[in-house]
């Protein structure tokens, strides 16, 4: 949301920080903030972060949820609809059906009702990945008597024990695994015991997972069959036997069957992989690897619940990784940032495909020789790739590529970027000290030249970072060059290749009457600015701003600007949403799922000047999922989202600064670093809270015509 002078309303979803060793000095003893405003944005954000999705909350949206209802079903129906909702991957869908139920139970004291509707929602909340919620749940789910306790107790500590695996927890995921398998049903247990069989091996105690393995019979269901195939050769892998582990993958990729049978093959490569590594054979197994890749062009994009109900919770960017690292470290690195890149744009198409509507630049990759020939003499492509145990960067130019590698592993990465980025969001002096350790630490070995205009492609946290408030060698990266972002450079050079130049043609939505509270007279002023700029100009301000108009306009915009408040959805981002103006007496919001039936093709640059609305949940080994790929995958060239909450007054500069470059024909990256540099060097936004927040992604090349 974008915070007003009256005291930076309801700012959401900041996540709890962990200092790294490096920063905490610097923390410590910042006792001076920029002002109170931040502080009070970062208190109530945490509060909000700690206040989402709670029994209470989540209740109270049942009981709404089910009073807008046409035709009410049971409670018991509502938990059936969220596991299937769940095992279909529609998680914040899963949430909405659990609630329901929740709402429900709790209406006429089920006690029953209440620990199944726990239960569905400690599972959405595993599929999904928000662990902490999961644990959570499921232990609600205990404290409630159900008629039947196998269908309760089994499935809830199965959940913890999930939770804890994923957490690295192994020997407290054994102990949750026993305790699911005594008190689950007979049908039930053989998930259980695989999920067992996992812990053990990732415990170390292959005995223990020998015996529990040869114990089982083979599932009757060829999903999980295969799972638990794939269980057998894992094991003879953590038995020092790499060979027959070998011949068991080789098997498995020959005798992959069946609608799925391209995705078994891909993980059955992938165990190759593993095994000709354990046989010292590097390129043997790099071959393996790019097969899998190559395996993922038949695999249709879908979320596959068999794999949770079994513990092993697969990630097909685990290939990526592998696969980048190993030709990293194979000196070769034309290959790593190849396939860096091939992650990004197919986590892309995964991720939408089955959602709406994919623009079809998404779906090609550009080469390196071609990247290399659209390039210009000034422009630098700078890619990341955050590895568990280092980080990795190429640099891009017309004539060459080169490689750096950061002995910086990923959790410490991940503890770097949100020290310095909570700094910035509080408002803390010390943001600048840590600008400079961490512009030094990670642009500084980059050599890159003073002028050339970076485009950045971020990986896993570093979708969180301002590249452009990062001091290297003592001075603002701003200052230095033109900075924009993009998740994938081969998705930026087709959205280059549709045109740069373009009509100055405005549709601009601005302070949507939603609650007196959430008022933002600054964005109307900022809207109305914005069209004086561009003789060809629409407006939709207060309670014309509604999603209706929305639907029906942006379309027909190449200019498409919002100024209003957003929030991010952690649980499924394509689930965040814009606030708009009230229809028929009732709160409207655009989601951005809706937005991927739009068509947008015309659209060349959509701005959100709302609060974090570039932010959702950072995919492994991808972009950050919501708006960004919602815009993008509508059709739109050109984004400029925000990072953390913005303040109304700074933003309402910005942005007039910004457009009024691009209605005097600046290309959309020098505008904008115009527009940063313009609040930068007034004293009292001199803060990078105030003039950093805003990313540009896409096409960078944009300019009207004159």
């Amino acid at each position: 949301m974008r915070l007003s002078k009256r005291g930076m309303l309801q700012a959401v979803l900041l996540q709890a920080v962990l200092l790294p060793a490096a920063l905490v000095p610097l923390q410590a003893r910042d006792t001076d903030d920029v002002s109170t405003r931040q502080r009070a944005s970062s208190t109530a954000a945490a509060a909000r972060m700690h206040d989402a999705d709670t029994a209470l909350q989540l209740s109270s949206e049942g009981s709404l949820l089910y009073q807008q209802e046409e035709v009410k079903l049971d409670g018991y129906q509502y938990c059936s609809q969220a596991i299937a909702l769940a095992e279909a991957g529609e998680f914040r869908a899963s949430v909405r059906a659990a609630s329901k139920a929740l709402h429900l139970g709790e209406q006429t004291g089920n006690s029953d009702l209440i620990a199944k509707a726990n239960r569905d929602l400690a599972i959405a909340y595993s599929y999904s990945g928000n662990l902490d919620k999961a644990e959570e749940f499921a232990r609600k789910a205990l404290q409630h008597e159900a008629r039947d306790p196998a269908m309760v107790v089994g499935p809830a500590y199965k959940i913890i024990g999930d939770v804890q695996q994923r957490r690295g927890d192994y020997a407290d995921a054994v102990r949750s695994y026993e305790t699911a398998a005594a008190g689950s049903s007979e049908r039930y247990r053989p998930l259980v015991q695989t999920s067992l069989v996992n812990a053990l091996i990732h415990a170390g105690d292959v005995g223990r997972a020998r015996a529990q393995f040869d114990a089982m019979p083979a599932p009757e269901d060829p999903g999980l069959r295969n799972q638990f195939q794939r269980t057998g050769a894992a094991l003879l892998l953590a038995e020092g036997r790499p060979g027959e582990a070998r011949d068991r993958y080789l098997a498995l990729v020959a005798d992959s069957s069946g609608s799925d049978a391209a995705y078994q093959r891909m993980w059955a490569l992938e165990g190759l992989a593993r095994s000709e590594l354990a046989l010292d054979d590097p390129e043997a197994a790099a071959r393996a690897l790019g097969l899998a890749i190559d395996s993922l062009d038949e695999v249709r994009a879908r979320f596959r619940s068999e794999e949770f109900k079994m513990g092993l919770f697969s990630d097909v960017q685990r290939i990526f990784e592998d696969a980048v690292d190993l030709n990293s470290r194979l000196g070769h690195p034309q290959r790593a940032f190849a396939y860096s890149e091939r992650s990004r744009a197919r986590a892309l198409l995964d991720e939408v495909r089955d959602r709406g509507t994919l623009s079809t630049q998404a779906t090609d990759l550009v080469d390196l020789a071609a990247l290399q020939a659209m390039l210009q003499a000034d422009e630098r492509v700078v890619e990341f790739h955050a590895l568990d145990d280092r980080l990795l960067a190429w640099v891009v130019s017309p004539d060459g590529i080169r490689e750096v590698a950061y002995p910086l592993p990923r959790a410490s990465l991940d503890a770097l970027v949100e020290a310095f980025r909570d700094s910035i969001v509080a408002g803390r002096r010390s943001a600048v000290d840590g600008a400079a350790q961490v512009g030094d630490a990670l642009i500084a070995p980059l050599a890159l030249e003073p002028g050339t205009r970076l485009i950045i492609v971020p990986h896993g946290p570093l979708h969180y970072l301002p590249f452009q408030a990062l001091r290297p060698n003592g001075d603002y990266l701003i200052r230095q060059h033109p900075v924009s972002v993009t998740p994938s450079i081969s998705i930026a050079v087709q959205l280059v290749a549709r045109g740069s130049q373009v009509d100055p043609r405005l549709i601009a939505f601005g302070n949507p009457d939603v609650a007196p509270d959430m008022a933002l007279p600054a964005s109307e002023d900022e809207v109305r600015k914005l069209a004086a700029l561009f003789p060809q100009s629409t407006t939709y301000l207060n309670a014309a701003a509604t999603k209706s108009r929305f639907r029906a306009s942006a379309g027909s915009a190449r200019l498409l600007h919002v100024a209003a408040h957003a929030e991010a959805d952690r649980v499924d981002p394509l689930y965040s949403r814009i606030l708009l103006a009230n229809e028929n007496g009732r709160q409207n919001f655009l989601e951005a799922h809706e937005v991927l039936a739009l068509d947008l093709d015309d659209v060349a640059l959509v701005t959100l000047s709302a609060c974090e609305s570039g932010l959702g949940r950072v995919a492994s080994g991808d972009e950050v999922l919501g708006f960004s790929r919602a815009f993008l995958s509508a059709g739109s060239s050109s984004l400029i989202l925000s990072l953390w909450p913005v303040a109304d007054d700074a933003t309402e500069i910005l942005m007039t600064t910004l457009y009024g470059e691009l209605a005097r024909g600046t290309d959309l990256q020098t505008a904008m670093q115009h527009a940063q540099l313009a609040l930068l060097d007034r004293p009292e936004f001199e803060h990078p809270f105030f003039w950093a927040p805003f990313n540009v992604i896409g096409n960078w090349r944009l300019h009207t015509r004159g």
